[in-house]
């Protein structure tokens, strides 16, 4: 079964405020097996347009990473999320080639 993956790109408005989302999301991304492949490090800009935070999150299954964002857990995170960051999220299943 392939993996799957969320890749968010976020421009953080509230920086302290943002701290609450990432906990109160924590516990979703334990309960789906969420592994945190990049989380907002150093990028550099190649084509397209970019956001100041880039995140791929890593799931065991493409129903998990579906789950795990339908959870009431994350809905709870997300509406803090939504208060303080502009973000474009894509959920995209991985390549088993």
């Amino acid at each position: 079964m392939p993996k799957a993956y969320w890749i968010a790109h976020v421009d953080v408005r509230d920086a302290e405020r943002y701290k609450d989302y990432v906990s109160t999301a924590k516990p979703a991304f334990e309960r789906y097996g969420a592994k945190f492949l990049a989380r907002g490090g150093a990028y550099e800009a190649l084509e397209g347009r970019c956001r100041g935070r880039n995140v791929v999150i890593e799931f065991p299954s493409l129903q998990a990473a579906k789950d795990c964002y339908n959870s009431v857990e994350y809905q709870a995170a997300k509406a803090i999320r939504q208060e303080v960051a502009d973000a474009e999220m894509i959920l995209v299943q991985g390549y088993e080639g």
